[in-house]
């Protein structure tokens, strides 16, 4: 595996720390995209720097994640939010009643729709504003 795959990785699933450590050694030419993954030493950053980096998210990280609410015994909405609490606000604000319960769910699930599948990943890149309803899943 070459560090180009697992930036892109990083990137990708939102590895927020991983990204930044490979994009300052890239910076710094401690590392090019073409090594191997083994050539990868994370010590050789400059700690503080890529702390620094992280905090002012130089590389734009706006994590988002998929939550199922349960709206009633068979009933599930599926909303993007940063956190559960947002989740949950937006479901009140939504719904004017609090959800029976709230979890994370895996952004890699994917279900059919239309004539193919889909991913949440994949979903909330078609997504402009956060929070925002998914889908709604009955049993």
């Amino acid at each position: 595996m070459l560090v180009k795959d697992l930036y892109l990785d990083s990137l990708r699933y939102e590895q927020s720390s991983l990204a930044h450590y490979i994009h300052h050694l890239l910076a710094e030419k401690k590392i090019s995209l073409e090594d191997n993954l083994s050539q990868l030493d994370l010590e050789q950053a400059d700690h503080l720097k890529v702390a620094k980096m992280i905090e002012d998210n130089v590389l734009g990280f706006h994590k988002v994640c998929i939550y199922s609410l349960k709206m009633s015994q068979k009933e599930f909405v599926f909303i993007f939010a940063k956190n559960p609490e947002e989740a949950i606000q937006f479901y009140m604000k939504t719904f004017q009643q609090k959800p029976m319960n709230c979890h994370e769910s895996c952004l890699d699930f994917e279900f059919i729709r239309g004539n193919g599948t889909v991913s949440f990943r994949e979903m909330r890149q078609e997504i402009e504003n956060f929070p925002a309803i998914a889908g709604y899943f009955k049993r």
